[in-house]
């Protein structure tokens, strides 16, 4: 069994305003996952003091961790990560397709593979734009063939992240077309809603499966720290290798 988190984090910046990457790891620890993917983390930000927000959460959860910024400006990034204490190797790490007249914030995708105890499992992380406008060309790129639609890509894959957008939407339908959603009415534990934190209503963070996967377990850690830590709560699934 290996669990998967994924929870954007918000540059570590909670509900109370307090910038704390030590609350972020805190509340991942609150989980026990064996995997972690991170949406929205600063690394050199000048905003949020220079630090190295991957980083920081990596070495405080004793993981390694792979980054890629979506959006870099000299030397300061932010964008998205995975972390993991198993044998990791990054695939692959690049941005997303935009639309043609865009002035929105430049979005991108990781790919790695992880390993251990006798499995191997492609991760994919990403972060999609605000709006199904921006959302189309993104997820035309992220299940085409430079990415989970890789006609080389084999054996199970997890496609999760912030995804801003809900079941029966449009950008929900067209990856639920070849991938299963985690979060079902069973066994996942009540509604799945991600946002906001503090009285979340909304269901934009989601992980996905193909291939021999069996789902045991989903739910949204909703303690009291981690309605604090993020404007997101992490979602959480259990998954088992089927043969």
């Amino acid at each position: 069994m290996v669990r998967i988190l994924t929870y954007n984090v918000h540059s570590c910046i909670g509900t109370d305003g307090q910038l704390s990457p030590e609350r972020i790891a805190a509340v991942i620890v609150e989980s026990a996952p064996d995997i972690v993917l991170l949406q929205e983390v600063d690394v050199g930000r000048v905003r949020t003091g220079g630090l190295d927000q991957a980083h920081e959460i990596a070495h405080a959860l004793d993981m390694r961790r792979h980054f890629h910024p979506a959006l870099s400006l000299a030397e300061e990034h932010y964008g998205d990560a995975i972390l993991t204490r198993l044998p990791m190797s990054l695939v692959k790490a690049g941005a997303l397709r935009a639309p043609r007249r865009f002035a929105g914030e430049p979005r991108g995708a990781m790919r790695v593979v992880i390993g251990g105890d006798g499995f191997s499992l492609t991760v994919f992380n990403t972060h999609l734009g605000l709006l199904p406008h921006e959302q189309a060309p993104q997820v035309s790129d992220l299940l085409g063939p430079a990415w989970a639609g890789d006609p080389a890509l084999a054996g199970p894959a997890i496609l999760g992240g912030d995804f801003n957008t809900f079941p029966a939407s449009s950008t929900f339908r067209r990856i639920a077309a070849g991938w299963t959603n985690a979060y079902r009415r069973e066994p996942a534990r009540g509604r799945g809603a991600t946002f906001p934190s503090r009285r979340p209503w909304l269901r934009l963070d989601h992980l996905w499966f193909r291939g021999p996967l069996r789902v045991t377990d989903a739910f949204v850690a909703d303690s009291p720290l981690a309605r604090l830590a993020s404007d997101h709560l992490p979602l959480v699934a259990d998954f088992e290798f089927a043969g």
